[in-house]
């Protein structure tokens, strides 16, 4: 299994929801299949099905979570690298497109990406680009619209 890199606040969030789909989410959805059950006919109830779909769900996410933790190996964010300015996971990241404004990104592993925040993942095409390079490199990016270049201006 792959590793799946997380940050300590990256684990610790998926750690609650798995906490709260195991604890609160779990009961909620027995009480809804319970009462769905006493409102008579199951095939024609249309709250006993989709407390079923949900109870499909939540065990699914249930099963995700766990593996997703079990294969964690944690960003080690004040670790020293041989060479502290290499790009690697856990670092925050600091890009430029050609003619472009400075963008920047906390690469983190694939669990806890969220490109809206600025946290990428390493397995998308613009992390796995970036790790491994310094500040003052260009790096093309082979992305699913066509390569582009981008210029690493720091990393911390």
């Amino acid at each position: 299994m792959p590793a799946t890199y997380l940050t300590k606040d990256g684990f610790q969030k998926l750690q609650d929801e798995l906490d709260q789909l195991r604890t609160v989410k779990r009961q909620e959805v027995a009480e809804r299949l319970h009462e769905a059950m006493e409102g008579g006919e199951l095939i024609e109830n249309a709250e006993y099905e989709a407390a079923k779909n949900e109870q499909a769900f939540v065990e699914g996410r249930i099963q995700e979570l766990e593996i997703i933790l079990a294969a964690a190996h944690l960003i080690d964010e004040a670790a020293s690298h041989l060479d502290p300015t290499i790009v690697s996971v856990g670092d925050t990241v600091v890009i430029q497109e050609d003619g472009g404004s400075p963008e920047e990104y906390t690469i983190v592993g694939a669990a806890e990406a969220d490109p809206r925040s600025g946290k990428i993942s390493n397995e998308s095409p613009l992390g796995r680009a970036l790790i491994n390079h310094h500040p003052g490199d260009i790096v093309t990016v082979d992305a699913p619209g066509g390569a582009f270049k981008v210029k690493v201006i720091k990393t911390t």
